[in-house]
C-alpha cells in the first residue's frame, strides 16, 4: 500500500503544531500530529487529530513514530469493518 505524507502545521490550540497529512490514492485519510513538551512521558509520539472512513477511531492509540503510525493506518485501510 502506497500512503503519500505532507507536513502541515495544525491550530490544534496546543503546542502540537508538527503535523501530517496523510493520504491514500489520493484521498486524505488522517491527520497526525506529534505530541510536544506538554505531554511529558508522551513527547514525541504521534496521536491521529482525525482519521476518515475506516481510518476514524476515537480510541486510537498513540504512535512511536510515523512508520508505526503509517503500519496501523494501512491495516485499517485493508480491514473492512
Amino acid at each position: 500500500m502506497n500512503l503519500r505524507l505532507q507536513p502541515v502545521q495544525v491550530a490544534t490550540g496546543s503546542e502540537d503544531q508538527e503535523s501530517q497529512l496523510v493520504f491514500h490514492e489520493g484521498f486524505l485519510v488522517a491527520v497526525l500530529v506529534r505530541l510536544s513538551e506538554q505531554h511529558d512521558d508522551d513527547v514525541g509520539k504521534w496521536f491521529l487529530e482525525a482519521g476518515f472512513g475506516r481510518v476514524d477511531d476515537l480510541n486510537a492509540p498513540l504512535f512511536a513514530d510515523l512508520d508505526a503510525a503509517q503500519i496501523w493506518i494501512e491495516k485499517r485501510l485493508t480491514h473492512a469493518g
